[in-house]
């Protein structure tokens, strides 16, 4: 199979140097991107024009930049604050249902990154409070919603990177109100699974530093032609740090398919697993057995997403590209290779049957390169038509 052709490029994205993370397009077409903290105004936003964004819902819920962190006996904290945003990840839209409007999902790590004098970048350690899952109506664009997680699920170490959901209101070890899967990537070594029950806020971990999510050990990427080392301003040569990335939920929810970044490697698990409560003592020993290995991909991969044919979307920042892992046959496949995906961060299937691709240079941002900033603007938002009339996922949302 050949890769696909009919990449175009859709609105840009370079307002205030700020550079696109997140991803989510809504029914009506309107695109949200994410911008994690450093000096940027604000870490939500919302496409307005083809080269311009503007904050979302308003740049009052954007912590001013003096106040994402703290320090407390010489430590550094992220923010607590619950009800402004911090660092913002990730995206992602659910579709409207008789009880709940099209919900744009924020997920907020609480962790910015800060620079000292010397300009050495260091990322505080999280508080209760900080890292959270917000619920925006796109229906009249307000908050309605927001949940927290106590620090013995969420770690001062963890650090939200994706976000996927499932209503259907018989899931086994929910209160019936829908359910968020939440990825803790942490850089420092502990990542893992995070659910969150929607109907009672209560929260817990599943798989965490089970090898599936391990990042890979001493693990060398390619981007374009030149070995990735992690080269950061005030530290030693390193390789890269993330453990658990990208996952996808198959159409009917029944599995949860994962990979960390710096792993060539894709894994599963039944979704009944992940939901498992700490009621049972056997809850963890039951996840750890039933992880699947599906082989190799070929490279490292970045976020995930998932349409209506089934096939789950890989970002391949090493290649360019986008591959597709079809569950009926097992294997991976090409999909769309193109010099302009440079470090694909972030990736949205519209109700349109497009992929919509945050384009955003990642390895070349100066905390990668000891302070030296070798992105060439603008960042962008690329698309592409999917195969088969494969379109947005909706069937988990009813």
């Amino acid at each position: 199979m050949s890769y696909n052709s009919g990449l175009t490029i859709d609105p840009d994205a370079s307002t205030d140097d700020q550079w696109p993370i997140g991803i989510s397009v809504a029914s009506d077409g309107r695109i949200f991107t994410t911008y994690t903290r450093g000096s940027y105004r604000y870490t939500l936003g919302v496409v307005v024009n083809k080269t311009a964004e503007a904050p979302y819902p308003n740049l009052d819920l954007n912590l001013p930049v003096d106040q994402l962190n703290t320090t407390w006996h010489g430590i550094s904290f992220g923010s607590g604050n619950s009800s402004a945003f911090i660092s913002v990840q990730a995206l992602y839209i659910t579709s409207k249902t008789a009880t709940r409007p099209e919900t744009l999902w924020v997920l907020d790590t609480g962790r910015p990154t800060i620079h000292n004098a010397q300009g050495d970048p260091s990322m505080p350690y999280a508080q209760p409070g900080g890292p959270k899952v917000v619920a925006i109506s796109l229906a009249n664009d307000t908050i309605y919603q927001t949940y927290t997680f106590p620090s013995t699920v969420h770690y001062p170490d963890s650090y939200f990177n994706d976000l996927r959901f499932d209503f259907n209101a018989s899931l086994s070890g929910t209160s019936g109100h829908g359910i968020a899967y939440l990825v803790d990537s942490s850089n420092e070594g502990r990542p893992g699974f995070i659910m969150l029950d929607l109907g009672t806020g209560e929260s817990w971990r599943r798989l965490s530093e089970d090898p599936s999510v391990l990042r890979g050990p001493q693990d060398l990427p390619v981007y374009q032609g030149h070995p990735g080392y992690y080269l950061q301003k005030g530290s030693p040569a390193a390789w890269q740090l993330e453990g658990l990335d990208g996952i996808n939920l198959t159409p009917d929810g029944k599995t949860m398919f994962y990979s960390p970044l710096s792993q060539n490697t894709m894994y599963s698990i039944p979704s009944a697993n992940l939901r498992e409560r700490d009621t049972n003592e056997l809850a963890e020993i039951w996840a750890h057995a039933n992880v699947s290995n599906h082989g190799q991909r070929g490279g490292n991969a970045n976020g995930f997403e998932g349409d209506t044919n089934g096939y789950i979307y890989q970002l391949m920042p090493t290649y360019n590209a986008v591959f597709y892992f079809d569950p009926a046959d097992g294997q991976t496949h090409p999909f769309v290779r193109d010099p302009r995906i440079v470090w694909p961060d972030g990736a949205s299937i519209g109700a349109d049957g497009y992929i919509y691709l945050n384009i955003n240079q990642l390895p070349y941002q100066p905390d990668w390169n000891n302070g030296i900033d070798l992105r060439q603007h603008p960042g962008a938002i690329l698309r592409c038509k999917l195969p088969g009339n494969g379109t947005k996922v909706t069937s988990l949302y009813s």
